[in-house]
């Protein structure tokens, strides 16, 4: 049997659509954040001045006493802002109609509630500087970089994980600000501080390793617990792909090099403290994405090279797949 089933060329034709259509969304909405809230004319004991406003509650700073200057600045600011937002909604016009196309094809999909936070943070610019997505999630992404669906991988659950690993100091809350922007009724569990969750109990967890946890805004949350096992997941060539959702949005998905996320999944299946219920789809998807890997995925060599920079931790898992390795497929011609 197949580890791959190639998507049909109307299906690769709306992926390749659908990402054009998201990055010059993105760009747009990059521009307009990259913009001051608003600029406005203030007097001031009897004198105008023009301020830059930071949000609604309409406090600001003060650019300076009113001139000829400053009105051709805020004149400025005004068609630029017009212009980014006239990309913006022209371009998501063209995003929502490709996004539909590739939901209706039955290709590959995300949950709309983890779209929503994807799109917020990727607008703030911290999708795959900041935070990778692991877990379940990433495997849309991975049947795009194998451009076909991936046999015998289970679906997605009912909850989201994230990866901290940015490499420079945060002082903001960089992620707590984001997820109240995606839905205020965000708390975070009392009982487990890596995990928030909405008021419909949908479940955000971050994770962290060890070498990028000081690297977290001290305000910022949920708190992550380090744990050595993520380092793996920071190896090698992260995968950047634009998703359909549920809901027929679309997401950008940044997501760790397959071959470390399928042996950090089969490592996993054989952790004594996993939850027993878990362990049967770990090996599942940890097989099925090495078996996609090796005949699918070239430009993720399962080499020597590869194989020579395995830790010892991963080598037993290493094992397991390399004795059952599927040859390789014949030629298609």
């Amino acid at each position: 049997m197949a580890a791959v089933t190639p998507f049909t060329d109307e299906q690769a034709r709306a992926l390749v659509n659908m990402r054009m259509a998201y990055d010059a969304w993105l760009d747009a909405e990059r521009a307009l954040r990259g913009l001051p809230y608003d600029l406005r004319r203030k007097t001031v004991g009897g004198r105008a001045y023009l301020y830059e406003i930071s949000g609604r509650e309409g406090t600001g700073r003060s650019l300076g006493r009113w001139d000829e200057t400053k009105a051709i600045q805020m004149a400025a600011y005004r068609e630029q802002k017009q212009g980014f937002k006239q990309r913006s909604v022209g371009a998501r016009a063209r995003l929502d109609e490709v996004s539909r196309l590739a939901r209706a094809l039955r290709l590959p999909m995300l949950s709309s509630e983890a779209g929503s936070i994807l799109r917020e943070t990727d607008s703030r610019g911290m999708l795959g500087s900041d935070l990778l997505v692991i877990g379940t999630s990433c495997m849309a992404a991975y049947a795009q970089e194998a451009a076909g669906f991936i046999a015998d991988a289970p679906d997605e659950t009912e909850d989201f994980d994230l990866a901290w690993v940015a490499e420079q100091t945060s002082s903001d809350a960089l992620l707590w600000n984001a997820l109240k922007a995606v839905d205020s009724t965000f708390t975070v569990n009392t009982e487990r501080d890596f995990q928030a969750r909405n008021a419909k109990a949908y479940e955000v967890e971050l994770l962290v390793a060890p070498s990028r946890v000081h690297t977290l805004g001290r305000k910022d949350r949920p708190r992550p617990v380090p744990l050595p096992e993520q380092e793996w997941l920071l190896q090698g060539t992260f995968v950047d792909q634009v998703v359909p959702c549920r809901d027929g949005s679309p997401a950008r998905i940044v997501a760790p090099d397959p071959r470390w996320f399928a042996l950090h999944k089969l490592w996993l299946a054989k952790k004594p403290a996993r939850n027993p219920l878990k362990r049967p789809k770990d090996r599942k998807q940890g097989m099925a994405l090495l078996n996609a890997v090796a005949e699918a995925m070239p430009q993720f060599p399962l080499d020597a090279a590869f194989a020579a920079a395995i830790p010892p931790e991963l080598a037993e898992q290493w094992r397991d797949w390399h004795v059952q390795r599927p040859a390789a497929p014949s030629p298609r011609w």
